[in-house]
């Protein structure tokens, strides 16, 4: 069995992608990056739709048989049902291209599936949740890509470079009006009064898988109306709780938010309801 991690470009392990590609040169493309349990990516569904959304709306064409062919051969020569879990990402390229931004008139997509080991965060992430702290930097504002998971991600790169200190596991996002958008490498949900409230990502932000089967399945499960509207920093420091969630490590709650002051919040059972719940439809999605 090779050794993790193992990229295939366009189905060829080891092969190489052509700095004339044009994600290479100019971040023009999309990825996903899915939890794999046992050989199966669990949400799937979610993840194939917003990788054919996002290529759709950056007029990349992709056959998503190719991409699910090349992956089923990929893990069947990784003998994948020797590795517990990992994490899988798909990066897809509008293919290599000349100078400039014209897009070449015949678009050959690149396919990159890499597969990596399991991200392991400490079970106190989990049980007793995490200490977060503001970003400086801000996202910019553009409706044309909002919500997509695109290869420019150099605001993120930034705000992750704010913070070194390893007892601080997120950062949190404004955009440059001071809404709250998201958080470096997760979505953002507020708890208050008994209901969940999330960010608005219409003009920024990445519109996660987790976020979304949240508030399309588990909230409607256990009778959680969920907001998605605007939220300020006050709508942030005032919630009665708050919780983070992306598809690889499910949902964190909050515990702390580090900032000029340091603002505590307690642990939900709401919080604790979401997370048995996801836990049992990922056991059900592996079996």
């Amino acid at each position: 069995m090779q050794t993790l991690p193992v990229v295939a470009v366009n189905g060829v392990i080891g092969a190489q992608v052509s700095p004339l590609d044009r994600g290479f040169a100019y971040g023009d493309g999309v990825f996903e990056t899915c939890k794999m349990l046992h050989g199966k990516i669990p949400l799937w569904h979610l993840h194939k739709k917003r990788l054919l959304k996002s290529c759709e709306k950056l007029l990349i064409p992709v056959a998503i048989d190719l991409v699910e062919a090349q992956l089923a051969s990929l893990i069947a020569s990784l003998a994948i049902t020797d590795i517990a879990n990992a994490v899988v990402k798909f990066t897809v390229t509008r293919g290599q291209g000349g100078r400039g931004y014209r897009a070449p008139d015949s678009v050959q997509p690149t396919l990159v599936i890499a597969v990596f080991s399991a991200a392991n965060y400490p079970q106190s992430y989990f049980s007793e949740g995490v200490s977060v702290r503001l970003c400086n930097q801000r996202l910019s504002c553009n409706p044309s890509l909002a919500g997509l998971k695109h290869l420019n991600r150099l605001e993120q790169i930034l705000a992750r470079a704010e913070w070194q200190d390893d007892a601080i596991a997120e950062g949190i996002l404004l955009d440059i009006h001071g809404n709250v958008i998201e958080a470096v490498f997760s979505n953002i949900f507020l708890i208050k009064n008994g209901e969940l409230f999330t960010p608005d990502l219409s003009e920024a932000g990445v519109a996660g898988v987790m976020r979304r089967f949240i508030i399309e399945t588990l909230a409607p499960q256990v009778g959680l109306k969920v907001h998605v509207k605007r939220l300020t920093i006050t709508d942030l420091l005032s919630a009665d709780s708050i919780f983070l969630c992306n598809s690889l490590y499910g949902i964190w709650p909050v515990q702390k938010i580090l900032g000029e002051q340091t603002h505590v919040f307690n642990a939900h059972e709401l919080t604790e309801k979401l997370q048995n719940l996801l836990n049992a439809v990922l056991v059900v999605q592996q079996a």
